[in-house]
């Protein structure tokens, strides 16, 4: 731990015990309006970060320092989906009029993000804030159909070669690209996205050279910058640890077999594991890949840590906002399952870790069970900075607590992956496609783990709760099961 990481983490405490002291309707000590650092972690699962088995110990200090929401649930999934969400305010599931656009994944959901003008970065760049957005992301960092939101803020730094790039599979040395390709998942297309990531990453010559530390390193540059332009707003977006796996050894010895001998399966297949597994080694496998996927988030934290570190050691603590949500979670093994499934909607997927941290500290550790979601980032962000949300954002505003005022009533959380929806509440949690079929139920009081579909025998609780959906999405779901 260098000096200061133990002074950042000793500040989180210094300035909790100090929160009582603050001015209840103030958001900063300074005259003027707080800054924001939001940080989006790509696949991060919310059991990565409470559950406290895996290491996260700049995470950690976040939920020290802020409030936490445990019952957080993005609206619509995956990856481009979820931002838009993040981004725009609003809801974006289901996804009425969806069609395929060039340059992103043929799926429901994966669109443009609509009136770039009404979303968060532009917004605050208007009420006068410094505005500039670092990532990884291969979708908001290249494709044409996302130039109007990189073109929306003062500076966009982006890193490209998540899943293509200048350098070809060929720079790879053969036993790099060799040890990172497991014979469970090879084929032609796992080689050709696995060696790419290499390519053009190249972090076994060195750690720096991880796309997480590229990003954050590109955000300290930023910071630095926008340090000097305050207020500033800085949206740091990182896909790590979204697979592939390839953490450097000092990561994986923390957490991996030993005696684990031959290439290591940075790769997992989307589906159930038995389709890609054999009985004989799936339990060997599975083990790894969480070993693998644990490895990368512990990379992806000690990265924020540093930016973290930086802002301490700047003195902005006391005058920044800081939100860390994820967009998803990801399936290792549980319940069969492996990846990110439309059909198969547990915690693992949808329970992500959202938390807030108010410059003052105030409500600092606490959690609260409200059902938050993707949507409430940008309404929650502009209440901070005292700037009015556009009536278009239809997202809650997470920092009323620090006002001492309630949050609104949101008795259930929903939402959509694809062509499926999922509801839950304190009792049930359902899922199926949006058409509507392939219902799964769950007694959450009865079977918290969710491993028994009672859909069958509460009938009447699938219709309730398909109907609330129904009631909440202006109707009919649409389904594009053909594509």
């Amino acid at each position: 731990m260098t000096v200061s990481r133990r002074r950042f983490l000793q500040a989180s405490a210094a300035a909790a015990a100090s929160a009582a002291l603050s001015e209840p309707g103030a958001f900063a000590q300074r005259p003027d309006r707080p800054n924001v650092l939001v940080v989006i972690v790509d696949s991060l699962r919310a059991d990565a970060v409470y559950d406290r088995a895996i290491r996260t110990p700049n995470i950690d200090a976040l939920v020290r320092q802020g409030l936490r929401f445990p019952n957080a649930y993005p609206e619509a999934m995956p990856t481009v989906p979820a931002r838009n969400s993040i981004l725009s305010g609003r809801r974006v599931f289901p996804f009425r009029g969806w069609h395929d656009y060039q340059g992103l994944i043929q799926a429901p959901g994966w669109s443009p993000l609509r009136n770039v003008q009404r979303a968060l970065p532009s917004v605050l760049r208007r009420a006068g804030y410094w505005t500039a957005y670092v990532t990884d992301n291969p979708f908001l960092g290249f494709s044409k159909t996302y130039a109007p939101l990189r073109q929306s803020v003062n500076r966009f730094a982006r890193t490209g070669g998540q899943i293509g790039g200048l350098r070809p599979v060929s720079s790879v040395p053969e036993r790099i690209l060799n040890h990172w390709l497991h014979p469970s998942s090879y084929d032609a297309k796992t080689r050709l996205r696995v060696g790419y990531y290499l390519a053009n990453s190249r972090s076994w010559e060195d750690p720096q050279k991880t796309y997480a530390g590229r990003v954050f390193s590109n955000a300290l540059e930023v910071l630095d910058d926008a340090a000097k332009q305050r207020p500033f707003a800085l949206i740091v977006d990182t896909y790590e640890p979204h697979e592939p796996w390839t953490p450097p050894p000092k990561f994986l010895k923390i957490y991996g077999d030993p005696d684990w001998r031959g290439p290591e399966p940075g790769m997992l297949r989307y589906g159930r594991a038995s389709n890609w597994l054999g009985a004989g080694e799936r339990g060997a496998v599975l083990s790894r890949i969480r070993d693998l996927y644990a490895a990368e988030v512990t990379m992806t934290d000690l990265w924020l840590g540093r930016l973290l570190d930086r802002v301490h050691d700047m003195e902005l603590e006391r005058e920044t906002v800081i939100l860390l949500v994820s967009d998803h979670g990801v399936l290792l093994g549980e319940h069969g399952w492996t990846g990110k499934i439309q059909t198969a909607l547990y915690p693992a997927l949808i329970n992500v870790p959202f938390i807030v941290v108010d410059p003052a500290r105030r409500h600092a550790g606490r959690s609260s069970d409200f059902y938050a979601s993707t949507h409430d980032v940008a309404p929650t962000v502009l209440s901070m900075a005292g700037v009015d949300a556009p009536e278009a954002m239809t997202g809650a505003d997470l920092s009323r607590p620090f006002r001492g005022r309630r949050l609104p009533e949101r008795p259930f959380a929903y939402g959509g992956y694809s062509d499926s929806f999922f509801i839950r509440n304190e009792r049930w949690a359902l899922w199926g496609y949006n058409r509507p079929s392939n219902f799964r139920l769950f007694d959450l009081e009865n079977d918290p783990g969710q491993y028994n579909d009672v859909s069958g025998r509460y009938p009447s609780v699938v219709n309730d709760l398909y109907g609330k959906v129904l009631a909440r999405a202006g109707g009919k779901l649409p389904w594009y099961g053909g594509i």
